[in-house]
């Protein structure tokens, strides 16, 4: 019977036993949510284009994976539930269904210059800013035609939207005995969750107001449907809490224990950082400007506040700054102990930060060194000129951050001593497209129209970095 360590806490690995009854799952996905044993969960920010950070630092949690087991590993094999808002639940959902990072990073990579495109035909206030087509073409390219029901999605998924006809956050997940599964007839009949084509709903938590059309999803035969916009503007944009809480709460009957040696909760962030306003630089239209900076700090607010909590409540070798009252909370805790283990990995987009943490390989990566403007452009959610910059700096990152201490243990082992196997998937190779002219003058207006929007931030607002 072999020993792992988890933090200060020995943890036996689990072994079935000679009476351990025969597993009553059906499927993969059922296997990680109800079977017995420790419990990995990860949470995927939103953040727009900024998705890049998450993708580099999953393909470095995969390597270090591999090369700690010894084997090739499959993301979905390891975590046990799998969410995320708005990008992070495009990607969230490319991991569910079994794709490996490098199938992940070629599509997310190719993604934002498609969806992010933005038309002069497009007129801002009357039309959203991009053609939610697009993004609904290549959403459909990783998902298909599946349901959330789907028994491809080989682990718990789970995804944040917002239905704004109800005013209420909508959490769905493919949990088989979560309330509102099954369809239900009769008066107060619905359509069950089990149902909702998986695009559809990948599209709601992206759907962010201004950008890109609502989605519209059929609750009850025959009535009007829901108006769903992006999960990011719901608290759970960083979803760390709310799948925390799915994994505990009665209502989800999924009921995890709550150690740090059963239950571990990676977050992946896209990129954080303070914003800064000197009201006396507001100029003409201040009060809208400013009306704009609270509400935008209201989100970062929210992200503190959720990242404050699961270091509160978590046992974290990652721990980071929340503010200058409490510190990164290393030595709080709930009365009863930690409750988990908690990684948490980003990239903070504050040029003292970037330059102390990553040092001397920016500029031999980048091949030049950054600026206040570089940073405040790579700040953007809807600026697909960023893309290969920021991945390339979350490369960095994930290198220093992902250390293989972190990653306990081995694949699950469940009831009858089965273990994960579920098949990689391998997307569809494109043929290679060259370019076109219109798209390259596209671009390279594109790039000069960031960065002079930067500057015109920079020179502005002094306190933007």
């Amino acid at each position: 019977m072999s020993l792992v360590s988890a933090g200060d806490h020995p943890l036996q690995a689990e072994q079935p036993s000679a009476d351990t009854p025969a597993c009553k799952c059906l499927n993969e996905r059922d296997r990680h949510l109800f079977c017995p044993g420790p419990k990995r969960i990860l949470a995927l920010d939103g953040g727009g284009v900024r998705g890049a950070i998450t993708v580099a630092f999953l393909e470095q949690i995969e390597k270090v994976l591999e090369g700690r087991l010894g084997k090739p590993v499959h993301l979905a094999d390891w975590f046990d539930l799998v969410g995320g808002t708005s990008t992070g639940a495009v990607i969230a959902g490319a991991v569910a269904l079994g794709y490996g990072t490098e199938d992940i990073r070629k599509f997310y990579l190719e993604l934002a210059p498609k969806i992010f495109k933005h038309s002069l035909w497009r007129l801002p206030s009357l039309r959203p800013k991009f053609d939610a087509q697009a993004l609904r073409k290549e959403i459909e390219r990783v998902v298909g035609h599946r349901k959330l029901g789907s028994a491809d999605l080989n682990t718990g998924f789970c995804l944040v939207s917002k239905r704004l006809d109800t005013g209420s956050p909508w959490i769905l997940a493919n949990n088989s005995r979560a309330p509102f599964w099954k369809t239900r007839s009769g008066k107060d009949g619905y359509v069950g969750n089990k149902h909702y084509p998986l695009a559809n709903l990948v599209r709601a938590s992206t759907a962010a107001p201004f950008y890109f059309d609502p989605e519209w999803l059929e609750i009850v035969k025959g009535e009007k449907p829901g108006l769903f916009v992006d999960g990011g503007v719901t608290p759970h944009n960083n979803p760390s809490v709310m799948l925390f809480l799915m994994a505990m709460l009665d209502s989800f009957k999924i009921r995890w224990k709550a150690t740090p040696k059963d239950l571990t909760i990676v977050s992946i962030g896209t990129g954080s950082h303070r914003a800064r306003v000197v009201p006396e630089e507001l100029g003409m239209g201040w009060m809208l400007r400013m009306t704009y900076h609270a509400l935008m700090s209201l989100m970062n607010d929210i992200q503190t506040f959720a990242l404050m909590q699961m270091q509160y409540l978590g046992e974290t070798p990652t721990p980071w700054f929340i503010d200058s009252a409490v510190g990164a909370l290393k030595s709080e805790q709930p009365v009863n102990g930690k409750m988990f283990r908690f990684l948490r990995y980003d990239v903070r987009l504050e040029l003292p930060w970037l330059e102390q943490e990553l040092g001397e390989e920016i500029e031999a990566t980048l091949g030049r060194r950054l600026t206040e403007v570089d940073v405040i452009r790579m700040r953007s959610m809807d600026d697909p000129t960023i893309v290969q910059d920021i991945y390339k700096l979350a490369k960095i990152a994930a290198r220093k951050q992902v250390k293989a201490e972190h990653w306990l243990g081995d694949l699950p082992c469940w009831c009858g001593g089965r273990r994960p196997s579920a098949n990689r998937r391998t997307m569809l190779p494109r043929e290679p497209e060259r370019p076109s002219a219109a798209y390259v003058v596209w671009y390279t207006m594109a790039r000069a129209v960031s960065y002079l929007r930067s500057r015109l931030v920079r020179a502005t607002n002094p306190l933007q970095k």
